[in-house]
């Protein structure tokens, strides 16, 4: 099992989380854009964002594997070079899409963020987190790491950043819920559950036996609102302002 990170938590709770920033459904603010990021921040709200690689192994701040539901181009975002990228738009908002390092420059501390890291297996991105580690460990602010993917997980743990590591998960079949067990176990530090798969064992084995963090993804109804009070300790939320 891996040392597990040994500072406070209570930022990652303190406030909602806005679901890949504070966008408007990619209208005119884009999910995971500088626009979406700078909205989050004027409003107080944490920030959630995903972290794809490109082909040059640049990390950048998209969410999808592939390009064509974020700007209209055909292609593997992992199979897409710098230079590529660097000239699409998201949608027709006029943003970009950012580098991990110009997204945290432009964030710059002022609100917490939680990055959830996306890669395809371990064989093809064996050096994922090396790419990242650099960029996060020079980051001043407040940053959690986060993924789906145990491998993932467990590259983040080998490098051990002076970050706090979380389980994205969900499911609520007792096998399921046996497994993000033993991943979690590993090392984690909190967890990051879906909303409409809550109550369950293992969120409340997190909760009270490992007296770690529990936030939620993704909050959009008033009854998403109500189950986060009542079964987790914060709430990833979108298409709405969270009351204070």
């Amino acid at each position: 099992m891996s040392p597990r990170y040994d500072g406070p938590l209570d930022w990652l709770i303190g406030r909602p989380i806005a679901h890949r920033g504070l966008h408007d459904g990619n209208q005119a603010i884009a999910e995971n854009s500088i626009p979406a990021a700078q909205a989050a921040i004027a409003s107080g709200w944490a920030i959630e964002c995903d972290v794809q690689l490109s082909a040059d192994g640049t990390p950048y701040i998209f969410h999808d594997d592939t390009l064509d539901r974020l700007t209209g181009h055909e292609g593997a975002f992992r199979a897409t070079r710098d230079a590529a990228i660097q000239e699409l738009g998201l949608f027709a908002t006029g943003s970009g899409i950012p580098t991990v390092s110009a997204f945290l420059e432009m964030v710059d501390g002022r609100v917490p963020v939680v990055m959830e890291l996306k890669g395809l297996d371990p064989d093809r991105d064996e050096a994922y987190f090396d790419r990242l580690h650099p960029i996060i460990e020079a980051y001043p602010g407040k940053l959690a790491l986060m993924s789906f993917d145990a491998w993932l997980i467990d590259q983040v743990l080998r490098a051990r950043p002076s970050r706090p590591i979380g389980l994205t998960a969900e499911g609520t079949r007792p096998e399921i819920l046996a497994t993000h067990r033993q991943i979690y176990e590993r090392g984690c530090d909190f967890c990051s559950y879906k909303v409409q798969h809550l109550p369950n064992a293992f969120v409340d084995w997190v909760r009270t036996e490992r007296s770690a963090p529990v936030i939620c993804w993704t909050v959009r109804t008033a009854e998403d609102v109500r189950r986060s009070r009542e079964y987790c300790d914060q709430m990833t939320f979108e298409g709405f302002a969270p009351e204070p």
